[in-house]
C-alpha cells in the first residue's frame, strides 16, 4: 500500500483535492452572498475531494508508467524503477483510479462528471506524449492545476465556474512556472530519454526567463481577487508571503541557476497561495 501511495504522490494528490474544496468554499460564499437559494451538501463535498484525489493519483500514476526509462536516471527509487510495482501493475492500478474518479464525479452532477473526463484525457495524452513536446507540456498541467478550483466551482454549475476564473488563471500562471523550472532541472534525463521539453529546445538559460516570466506574472496579478471582491484584506497579507517566495524562486534559477532550490521555492509560493486563498475567503 505505501508503494502504490508513493506512485500515486498522495501529498500532491491531497494538496490538489484540498485546493478543490477551497473552490466549494470561495464559490459557495460568492454565490450565496448573492442569493440565499445557494446550498451545499457534505457528500457533494466529500465527493469533489475523492475525485480529485483520485484522478490526479491516477495521472502521477500513469506518468510514471510511460517516464520508466527517465525515472532511471532521474529519479531511481520511484516505485516503478525501483521494482517495488511492476509497470503493468501501475498501469492497471491507474486506470482503476482514473475510471472510479469520473464515476465519482458524475455522481455530483454532468458538468463536474465532463470536467473530470476531460482532465482524464488530458492527463493520458500528457502522460503519453505532451510531456516531452516544448512548453505544451507545461501549459498542461498549469491548466490541470488550475482546473482544480474550476472543478470546485462546478458544484454550483456555470456561475460556480464563472466566480473562480480568475483563481484558476493565478494557479496556472504559476504552475507553468515551476513546470519550467522542473524541466531544467531534470535537462539530462530527458536529453536520454529524446524528449523535446522547452529547455532542451531553447537552452536552459531562455527557458529560465520564460519560466521568470510566468512567476511575476502571477504575483503581479495577485492582488486582482481582493480588487475583484473575491477575497478580503486577509488574503493579500498572505499572499505578500507567497510573493516573497515567488521572488526567490525567480532569483534561484535566474542568479543562482539552482533549478531543484528554485524548484521548491515555487511549491512554497503554491503553498501559502493556497493558504492566501483559504483565508482570503
Amino acid at each position: 500500500m505505501k508503494a502504490y501511495l508513493e506512485l500515486m504522490r498522495a501529498g500532491n494528490c491531497a494538496m490538489a483535492a484540498f485546493a478543490g474544496l477551497i473552490g466549494v468554499l470561495i464559490a459557495y460564499n460568492i454565490l450565496s452572498s448573492a442569493s440565499p437559494y445557494v446550498s451545499l451538501s457534505l457528500f457533494d463535498t466529500s465527493l469533489i475531494f475523492a475525485v480529485v484525489f483520485l484522478v490526479t493519483g491516477a495521472g502521477n500514476g500513469l506518468n510514471d508508467y510511460f517516464d520508466i526509462e527517465i525515472d532511471k536516471v532521474n529519479k531511481p527509487s520511484r516505485p516503478i524503477p525501483s521494482g517495488k510495482i511492476s509497470l503493468k501493475s501501475a498501469l492497471y492500478f491507474s486506470l482503476l483510479l482514473f475510471i472510479t474518479g469520473i464515476a465519482l464525479a458524475f455522481l455530483v452532477n454532468p458538468l463536474c462528471g465532463i470536467i473530470a473526463l476531460f482532465n482524464s484525457i488530458v492527463l493520458i495524452f500528457y502522460a503519453q506524449s505532451l510531456k516531452r513536446t516544448p512548453f505544451f507540456g507545461n501549459a498542461s498541467v498549469g491548466y490541470l492545476t488550475g482546473s482544480t478550483f474550476l472543478f470546485g466551482g462546478a458544484v454550483f454549475g456555470m456561475s460556480g465556474l464563472q466566480a473562480l476564473l480568475v483563481l484558476f488563471f493565478l494557479a496556472t500562471l504559476a504552475t507553468i512556472a515551476r513546470e519550467i523550472v522542473k524541466d531544467v532541472e531534470d535537462i539530462e534525463g530527458d536529453k536520454k530519454d529524446g524528449a523535446r521539453t522547452l529547455p532542451i529546445l531553447v537552452g536552459a538559460k531562455k527557458a529560465s526567463y520564460v519560466a521568470a516570466a510566468f512567476g511575476f506574472t502571477a504575483m503581479l496579478a495577485s492582488p486582482v481577487p481582493y480588487m475583484q471582491s473575491i477575497l478580503n484584506e486577509k488574503y493579500l497579507f498572505v499572499v505578500g508571503i507567497a510573493d516573497i517566495f515567488f521572488l526567490v524562486a525567480v532569483y534561484q534559477i535566474l542568479g543562482k541557476k539552482d533549478a531543484a532550490r528554485s524548484s521548491k521555492m515555487f511549491k512554497f509560493a503554491m503553498l501559502f497561495a493556497l493558504i492566501s486563498f483559504i483565508v482570503g475567503a
